[in-house]
């Protein structure tokens, strides 16, 4: 796949009002040919902040598409299901909630004792029926979403708020930027009954095993999940034994965990940012440790985030340190590119699937998308 390195001005994405902690495209659209997708690819990207209200957008062009209303704290995390048909969503509000992308409507609140941080979906093909979810409780759960989603739509309550106690915007209706929608003054009205049936659906994973909160969360098969954790470890989790197969110590804090697609196809490889490095693993075996390349020097701080392009010869960073988001060559382990714009930290940087451009999310409440291929390619005419 050739990529450039020649700077391009970016698309800047406006609508979020706080820092936007965390940014997550979906695959690229199957329902168009190969040829289709080359020539007018589809995806879409959700972007996860502090304002409390997750976004979804053209992945392409980073035109709005919807905001989904509900929460009452932070987000921290945003993701989209393998076919983009539900998006998950871990808040400050001791919740994590499940929305239909189509309709805007909170299917289920999955009830917490504490900050939900991380959020994943599996990544078979179709609708999932899972959700797992992490976060300060220390805690990593998996989520039967047929239940919980049952119990969340037994009973409905009275003016117009659904039983798990969301309003929500549909993103496929008109309004601007930022949130219009039905107001969100009745949610977070719950069940105790509901939230209790909803804590059933559940089962945890590990129990006692993690040293600090869970940060986040990546499904990299069927059958085994990876979390990065404040204790500095990142571990690989067998479902079936229910039990850690294997982990990994890294040197600091960690910023981001991410499983990046690649163009042979899966299993992709696992970036992780963690102190003032970046880690990168062999997708298919546990712990396996391909790569660490240290990333930071002077005064920028340590590494926030990571994202390997998809065909693995290069990656780009975000620091705490500084606002410029870098390009490193994989193989030579240098920086041959710095991108600028932002006016804060960049907290989470992903490549589109296709690897032709990758998006910047920052403390200063902008999303920028930033040209990573030759030639023409979505606005960039």
């Amino acid at each position: 796949m050739a990529v450039e390195t020649t700077k391009v001005v970016p698309l800047t994405c406006h609508g979020h009002s706080r820092p936007v902690t965390h940014l997550s495209f979906s695959f690229l659209d199957d329902a168009s040919s190969a040829a289709a997708a080359a020539e007018n690819p589809t995806y879409y990207l959700i972007s996860a902040c502090k304002d409390n209200n997750p976004m979804l957008r053209d992945g392409v062009t980073g035109d709005w598409i919807g905001t989904f209303i509900g929460h009452k704290g932070a987000v921290w995390q945003a993701r989209l299901s393998s076919d983009a048909s539900l998006a998950a969503t871990g808040s400050a509000d001791f919740s994590a909630k499940v929305w239909d992308t189509h309709s805007g409507e909170g299917l289920c609140t999955l009830a917490h004792n504490h900050i939900v941080r991380a959020v994943a979906f599996p990544p078979s093909v179709g609708r999932p029926t899972t959700l797992a979810t992490g976060g300060p409780e220390k805690k990593l759960r998996v989520f039967d979403l047929s239940r919980a989603t049952a119990a969340a739509a037994a009973p409905s309550t009275p003016n117009g708020v659904t039983a798990d106690g969301s309003t929500a915007s549909s993103p496929t209706a008109g309004g601007g930027s930022g949130g219009n929608g039905a107001a969100p003054a009745a949610a977070g009205v719950t069940n105790a009954a509901t939230d209790a049936a909803v804590a059933q659906s559940a089962y945890e994973v590990g129990a006692g095993t993690h040293g600090g909160t869970i940060k986040s969360i990546v499904w990299a098969d069927d059958n085994v999940l990876v979390t990065a954790a404040d204790d500095k470890k990142v571990r690989w989790w067998d479902l079936r034994a229910r039990r850690a197969v294997a982990d990994f110590a890294v040197d600091g804090t960690v910023g981001s965990c991410e499983l990046n697609a690649v163009e042979s196809g899966p299993p992709g490889t696992l970036s992780v940012a963690a102190g003032k490095s970046a880690y990168f693993f062999d997708g298919a075996a546990p712990a396996r440790l391909v790569k660490k390349v240290d990333c930071v020097s002077g005064g920028s701080g340590e590494v926030a985030s990571v994202a390997m392009h998809p065909g693995g010869k290069k990656f780009v960073t975000g620091a705490t340190g500084d606002t410029w988001v870098r390009v490193w060559d994989f193989d030579e382990e240098k920086e041959i590119e710095i991108g600028k714009g932002h006016h804060g930290p960049i907290w989470s940087v992903s490549f589109s699937p296709d690897g032709k451009i990758y998006a910047t999310g920052s403390e200063d409440g902008t999303i920028k998308l930033w040209k990573f291929t030759t030639g023409p390619y979505g606005l960039w005419r």
